[in-house]
């Protein structure tokens, strides 16, 4: 994925490759939405598990980054989550490329956790709030979720390599909710605009940044953005942790808010929000995207 927006004139992410590439997995995605709903979201974890993954190399880094951090998980569990990770992001995959059918879904995900009330308080108070959580579950449950709710919910957005997809990905994306805010100067300017008037804005914080403070994730080291928390104190904006948990049918999700953060500096901000992701994590190891390069360069 790309810290940045695609420049107009830019052609990188556009060579033949990627428009096969692109080619490919948007076919195989129109395929799916001729099945049912339920059938569809099934049939995309399956294909993502057995298909893509393997291809991929994500069953290797899943092993990789399990006995890197988590090194006393049983084997057959560390087995069993070589198989469900995949799945898992393949159902979320077929899910946001269901825009329709999925919003549908996540309008109907019962809100829990104290962090309710402060959103609610917020609005009410025309206060900005920001909303985070990692890539757990399916995340966008939390704009079409509270959407439903009377709330606005803007999020930003990592645009991908591949722009044939990313064009495809954001289509779809908006369906769910609006504003969207892409990574970059353009999208950052918008984003702080929201966020003065009073926005609630949802943001991921779980994955590499190279420029980011050595912080602590399952007793490693890994690198994470702090300029979430330092738009929360240069705002004034509380920071909800949100975990959208996809329920035993694979298809419903609870949408949990949890207690705000509590202020302190950047880093000390941060590292709660790592302690809490890792702490759902834990509970729910299937539905982390442990695929990622999380800790590059950790030992």
């Amino acid at each position: 994925m790309s810290d940045t927006p695609n420049k107009t004139g830019d052609t990188k992410g556009r060579g033949p490759g990627d428009w096969l590439q692109a080619k490919v997995v948007l076919s195989l995605l129109w395929f799916l939405r001729l099945l049912p709903y339920p059938k569809r979201v099934a049939v995309g974890g399956w294909l993502f598990q057995h298909l893509l993954a393997p291809v991929a190399g994500h069953r290797k880094r899943i092993r990789a980054n399990l006995a890197l951090v988590w090194s006393d998980l049983p084997r057959d569990r560390v087995e069993d989550l070589v198989r469900q990770v995949p799945n898992f992001v393949g159902r979320t995959v077929t899910e946001l490329f269901s825009p329709r059918d999925f919003s549908e879904v996540a309008r109907q995900a019962p809100v829990t956790g104290p962090g309710l009330a402060v959103l609610e308080e917020c609005r009410a108070a025309g206060r900005p709030v920001i909303l985070v959580s990692g890539h757990f579950g399916n995340y966008d449950v939390v704009r079409a979720g509270l959407g439903a709710r009377g709330f606005e919910i803007g999020a930003l957005y990592r645009p991908m390599d591949n722009r044939y997809f990313n064009d495809a990905y954001l289509a779809s994306i908006l369906q769910i909710g609006a504003p969207l805010f892409p990574r970059g100067r353009e999208g950052m300017a918008d984003m702080v605009r929201f966020l003065k008037r009073g926005g609630a804005l949802a943001v991921l914080i779980d994955q590499h940044m190279r420029q980011g403070e050595p912080l602590n994730f399952f007793g490693k080291t890994a690198m994470t953005a702090t300029s979430t928390a330092k738009l929360a104190i240069k705002y004034d904006a509380p920071i909800v942790p949100f975990y959208s948990i996809r329920q035993p049918d694979g298809l419903s999700f609870e949408l949990v808010l949890e207690a705000p953060v509590e202020r302190g500096t950047a880093e000390e901000m941060t590292q709660a929000l790592n302690d809490s992701l890792e702490a759902r994590v834990r509970a729910n190891p299937e539905q982390w995207l442990w695929s990622h390069r999380r800790w590059k360069g950790a030992k």
